[in-house]
């Protein structure tokens, strides 16, 4: 659920807006700025002159899609004018980033004038790759794009009108293919006659559907033959039968029902009139045309769509447009034809019919996702659309002929395409996936904190956690209140206050009792120190792991939990680790926070948490024991400890992937190591570094963050038998979120491990 007040923040915190732009040369010095700009820049411009081409290989117009708009059909929201669809835009243009690595420019048009709109994109074009059109009311975005595609030299592709259309047609092809339906012999109806409903018929007939099996429906009814009133050039193509009627008549026998329109419209009776084995795609967005368990309810033998992700099948644009751009960018396309969308439409299709990978299942609660009726199409996140559509859409350009650059070998175009996107993303979702099959209680140190309070509400949305509030009652639910918040049903417990509070007191003093603490004190502590209230929480089981230490010094946070937890019985070294999430790429750094000086013996404990933990969270570690030597090339006391390590953990452990000790750059360069170290044992890049000394790790994580560009989540407690995990201060909201769904994950090991015992 997405509130008002969460989206204003979402979009408004920090900089303004969803987009930057960030330059990809140096330009730190004298020099870079003389080669960026002027004299420099002048040879790149003699090169174009002569030949236009090159271009694409001196400047970004080969990586820069336009998207462009009028906001005159914005979606859900409709003629709400250029300057309020900007947000939209913007979010077009993150989608484009984040699924194909495609750099956009968002343009927002203040005009109406179909020919006023063409002549501003026309002279935009030395500029693009590519145009993709947006909310443009129909029938003028079909005038638009037909025209812009007679005059353009680039691709221009509204995605209003084919990316449902591409979709939506790959989920028919398996429905019918499932249903054993014939497509040269299906009744299909359409209800919506704007752009995504024409463009959908157009392409159905395109794959194989008879255009007289086709009944195009509108709020006047069936487009027929000689009918005057609501008709366009572009209906009047669809036009079939010669009286009126209406949608409940047209779906009377129909094997298809393909709706683009509004909320219920359709009714349970039609559904009952559909043919045997119907087919329904109720794509209205944000509610279908008829409710998905309504038309189950009704007919048992269907195999429904809808545009929802909380139902199976979802029509999702995002799986089309940044692929096909993709696709068509690559080769330098003049244009996105009707072969490059069909090959798009069996790329999806047959990708469906794929074995599921384990990374997409558990980015996907764990469902095992098999093709069938309630898998027809993939999945957004599943990273092998941009390798299977992107290819398709490439190789179908290069074979009819509009491609500037062939491209000549495919297997390394593939490889190309997965280097593009990172695994960050990929990773961070299936996290928080995994954390929402068995959500735990997590209790929040600081349950006044509004940045806490608004991460909450997002734990309690996702279903990642059953948070639990500690602070004064009246203080939170007045933040709460102020915040707009729903937190109903999130227990909050002030400490002062709580009926079991001398029975924590009790236990906490037979823990102490002998480390100088007073029944007295102890009771005190538990009053007025959240920190020990919320570990003696987790300790007698009245809650399942920890977060805290958004607006505390770290070991305000850490102490008390140490104090109070005992360690896991497969160690005997307490150790912090953090998650730290580069654009493309995650890595793990420990210890960074607790032994300042470990001996061999701890570090190889500390290596072999890290894996363990790791491993938790489905990533395949790979371990390098960081130094100042590469492989005994430096004899020191302190390379020696490290090599020590390492050796102590090939002992132990001989199913790990460790070698060491090693320097920094080796670990994380795969060509430094497999060509010059070709005997080490990682076969690949480090992605878990543990360094010789508190000081040094500590150091480098906080390099990586504030230089580095990396995010770190944590740390991540290693070595206690509970779950608890200290927030850095002043932490963003989305890292408080990644931080609880890493405890939930981490209460869930405990609990399964406890459970073996």
């Amino acid at each position: 659920m997405i509130r008002r007040e969460d989206a204003l923040q979402y979009h408004c915190q920090g900089r303004a807006g969803k987009i930057e732009v960030q330059p990809t040369k140096s330009c730190s010095t004298q020099r870079d700025l003389a080669m960026a700009y002027t004299p420099g820049v002048a040879e790149p411009c003699r090169e174009i002159e002569l030949n236009p081409d090159r271009v694409f290989e001196f400047t970004a117009k080969g990586n820069l899609v336009a998207v462009i708009t009028n906001g005159t059909a914005v979606l859900g929201l409709g003629h709400i004018g250029p300057l309020a669809g900007k947000p939209v835009m913007e979010g077009k243009s993150v989608l484009f980033k984040r699924f194909a690595d495609i750099d956009v420019f968002d343009i927002e048009l203040n005009s109406t004038d179909p020919d006023e709109i063409i002549r501003v994109v026309k002279v935009l074009e030395p500029t693009f790759g590519g145009i993709n059109l947006e909310d443009i009311k129909a029938p003028e975005c079909f005038y638009i794009e037909e025209r812009l595609q007679g005059i353009l030299n680039i691709p221009v592709f509204h995605d209003d009108q084919h990316g449902t259309a591409i979709i939506s047609g790959a989920a028919l092809l398996n429905a019918l293919e499932l249903q054993g339906k014939k497509i040269n012999e299906v009744k299909v109806v359409f209800s919506g006659a704007g752009a995504a409903g024409i463009a959908c018929a157009e392409l159905y007939i395109k794959l194989g559907v008879r255009r007289e099996n086709v009944y195009l429906v509108d709020s006047k009814g069936v487009v027929y033959k000689g009918r005057k009133e609501g008709m366009n050039p572009y209906k009047e193509r669809l036009a079939n039968g010669s009286e009126p009627m209406s949608l409940a008549d047209a779906m009377k026998g129909a094997d298809v029902f393909a709706g683009v329109s509004v909320a219920g419209l359709v009714t349970r009776e039609m559904v009952k009139s559909m043919a045997d084995k119907p087919i329904i795609f109720a794509m209205a967005n944000p509610d279908p045309e008829i409710g998905y368990k309504d038309a189950l309810e009704v007919r048992s033998d269907l195999i429904m769509a809808t545009g929802r992700s909380d139902f199976p099948n979802q029509v999702n644009n995002v799986l089309g447009f940044p692929f096909i751009f993709r696709g068509a960018l690559d080769v330098s396309a003049t244009a996105i034809n009707d072969e490059m969308k069909i090959s798009a439409v069996y790329a999806l299709a047959a990708l469906a019919k794929e074995d599921m990978p384990d990374s997409v299942i558990k980015a996907y609660g764990g469902q095992s996702l098999q093709f069938g009726p309630q898998y027809i199409i993939p999945k957004p996140f599943d990273p092998r659309v941009l390798i299977w559509e992107s290819t398709a859409v490439a190789r179908a350009a290069v074979e009819t002929g509009v491609a500037r650059k062939p491209i000549y070998d495919w297997d390394a175009y593939r490889q190309n395409l997965e280097g593009r996107l990172g695994r960050s993303h990929e990773i961070m979702h299936r996290i928080m996936q995994k954390a929402k099959r068995e959500p735990k209680r997590i209790v929040f140190l600081e349950g006044g904190n509004h940045q806490v309070l608004r991460s909450c509400q997002i734990i309690l949305d996702e279903g990642i956690a059953s948070p639990i509030l500690l602070g004064p009652k009246q203080e939170i639910e007045r933040e709460i209140k102020k915040l707009r918040l729903e937190l109903d049903g999130v227990q909050i417990i002030e400490p002062k206050t709580f009926e079991h509070l001398d029975d924590y007191a009790e236990e906490f003093y037979k823990l102490r009792c002998r480390k100088g603490i007073t029944r007295r004190e102890a009771r005190h502590l538990l009053q007025h120190d959240p920190n020990y209230f919320g570990a003696m929480m987790v300790k007698v089981g009245d809650a399942d792991g920890l977060v805290g230490g958004v607006n505390q010094h770290y070991p305000e946070t850490i102490r008390p939990a140490l104090q109070t937890l005992p360690l896991d019985k497969k160690t005997s070294v307490i150790a912090g680790l953090y998650m730290m999430v580069f654009q493309n790429d995650v890595m793990f750094f420990a210890d960074t926070t607790v032994n300042i000086e470990p001996t061999s013996e701890q570090l190889a404990e500390i290596a072999i948490c890290a894996s363990d933990t790791v491993k938790h969270l489905d990533i395949e570690p790979r371990i390098a024991m960081l130094s100042f030597s590469n492989f005994g090339s430096t004899r020191h006391p302190h390379t020696e400890k490290v090599a020590r390590a390492t050796q102590i953990v090939k002992e132990r452990r001989p199913d790990l992937a460790i070698d060491g000790e090693m320097m920094a750059d080796t670990a994380v360069d795969p060509e430094i190591l497999n060509s010059v170290y070709d005997f080490n044992q990682l076969k690949g890049k480090a992605n878990v570094l543990v360094f010789p000394s508190l000081e040094s790790g500590n150091i480098a994580y906080k390099l990586m963050a504030r230089l580095g560009g990396a995010k770190a989540i944590g740390p991540i407690l290693m070595g206690t038998n509970k779950a608890i995990h200290v927030l850095q201060r002043d932490c963003e909201v989305e890292d408080i979120v990644n931080t609880a769904s890493l405890a939930v994950i981490d209460a869930q090991d405990h609990q399964c491990v406890m459970g073996e015992h």
